[in-house]
């Protein structure tokens, strides 16, 4: 089982001049990593961009321990609003949701 994380790529417009449009980008990364290295999730994979959306994957837990994950993922400073998660597999084509 993995469950993707989707956040929308909206900029925050009060960023100064020169500063990475989507910050929190790697403040996820960190939050996953410390949670993965704590055994409490696996990171399945590279976070990407994928259209309007970033997308982070998380496995190694029940889809009932995964899903909080992605609550306070979605919910970390910064994280723009309208972050969604997706229940899917490994083997899954293109992150298409599990029935």
């Amino acid at each position: 089982m993995v469950v993707e994380i989707h956040v929308p790529l909206l900029p925050r417009p009060d960023l100064p001049d020169g500063a990475h449009p989507f910050p929190w980008i790697d403040e996820v990364e960190d939050f996953l990593s410390d949670l993965e290295d704590q055994g409490d999730v696996g990171v399945f994979d590279e976070g990407e961009e994928d259209g309007d959306v970033y997308v982070f994957f998380i496995t190694g837990a029940s889809q009932g321990d995964l899903l909080p994950v992605a609550s306070r993922v979605a919910t970390l400073p910064g994280v723009p609003a309208g972050t969604i998660a997706v229940v899917s597999t490994d083997e899954a084509d293109n992150g298409a949701p599990c029935a």
